[in-house]
């Protein structure tokens, strides 16, 4: 059965490979690391990417999650971000040699049952150059 439809997509479904043959009429494929290099506004720089995990091992939505440097003072965060449903986070930093402290700010946070949970410990994660550095935090029951 032929329907209207049919008949407009035919023509152009018969050209399709004698497009293709032509060379003139498609372009060259673009790259996109040659397209990022050629911007000379774009500046280098790093990610940090983390998991944030629970005392049972699984993934922990909805925690913030603060970045700072450790040369700065431990008051001072210069990024904050939050984990997703996955529990990942990431965070662009200046490429370039330096040590970032990850911690979690835990203070408004609560799971279903009430229970707290408190950090672990803080972690150190080191750049080296324009890299991707993968941590995780883990959280455990906060003791009464």
């Amino acid at each position: 059965m032929t329907t209207l439809r049919s008949l407009r997509r035919a023509p152009a479904m018969r050209l399709l490979p004698l497009l293709l043959l032509l060379p003139g009429w498609i372009s060259p494929p673009v790259h996109a690391a040659s397209s990022a290099r050629e911007n000379d506004n774009e500046k280098p720089y790093a990610v940090i990417v983390g998991t944030v995990w629970g005392p049972d091992d699984h993934p922990v939505y909805g925690v913030t999650v603060r970045i700072r440097r450790a040369k700065d003072k431990p008051k001072k965060v210069r990024w904050e971000v939050y984990s997703d449903h996955h529990g990942e986070f990431a965070q662009r930093v200046p490429s370039g040699e330096g040590d970032y402290i990850l911690s979690a700010d835990l203070k408004h946070f609560k799971l279903a049952d009430g229970k707290r949970l408190r950090l672990v410990q803080e972690v150190t994660v080191h750049i080296y150059n324009d890299e991707r550095q993968d941590t995780g935090l883990h959280l455990a029951f906060d003791q009464p």
